[in-house]
């Protein structure tokens, strides 16, 4: 099989997140491959529903609306995960589309969540972003902030999966993967999303429960 053919992609990826979890002593199974299918168009992204994948991950609210519904009826068992940043106003949609919201930052957010969850009834996972590089440009809640974020989900009745970051680009990224997984451990939290196509087998090495991964599944974009 060529590297165009989408069940040989997914094949490589599941191949070197299993090797990654040997090395760290881990299960493959304790590590979700969500497939990153913003901009991607359900032809796309039906090959690897074939091959057997089932958690994708969207940017936007509105384009995962457009494209999933129908993807589901044909699929049911998808798990969709919201990897974006998340408008406070777009919280109803997000919470009755997706089953993971990954990009949950700030007090304001916690708050529409908790209100869109009790009046739909639907509770997906929620990971708290951390902005781990501390970069000015990038969505999350400062280190120092997370104590109080944390509390604020806990006190709204989130269920809090975890922590989920985006480590600096062009930098090393394990530093950034090894501080997310002590601050997760230091706050009693298992999840860790982290990690993407150029490094998710760093990220599993690292603890990570949930890798990113989107061009190393779909090619580039063209």
């Amino acid at each position: 099989m060529s590297t165009d053919d989408p069940n040989a992609r997914l094949a490589a990826v599941q191949t070197r997140i299993a090797q990654a979890a040997a090395l760290a002593d881990r299960k493959p199974e304790s590590v979700t491959l969500i497939a990153v299918s913003k901009t991607r168009e359900a032809a796309e992204i039906e090959p690897l529903l074939h091959a057997g994948q089932r958690a994708f991950g969207e940017n936007r609210v509105q384009e995962a609306q457009a494209k999933w519904p129908a993807l589901r009826e044909a699929f049911p068992d998808i798990e969709l995960h919201l990897v974006g940043q998340l408008q406070s106003n777009k919280a109803e949609d997000a919470v009755a589309l997706f089953d993971a919201i990954h990009s949950v930052d700030r007090s304001s957010l916690v708050t529409a969540l908790a209100r869109a969850m009790d009046k739909l009834d639907r509770r997906p996972a929620c990971f708290l972003q951390v902005n781990i590089g501390d970069e000015a440009q990038k969505g999350g809640c400062a280190i120092a902030d997370l104590p109080a974020l944390l509390a604020a989900a806990r006190a709204a009745n989130l269920p809090v999966a975890g922590l989920m970051a985006v480590p600096p680009a062009e930098t090393e990224a394990a530093p950034y993967f090894a501080l997310l997984a002590k601050i997760a451990r230091d706050h009693g939290l298992d999840g860790l999303s982290m990690g993407m196509s150029g490094d998710y087998e760093v990220a599993t090495m690292l603890g990570a429960t949930h890798v990113r991964v989107g061009t190393a599944l779909f090619g580039a974009r063209a």
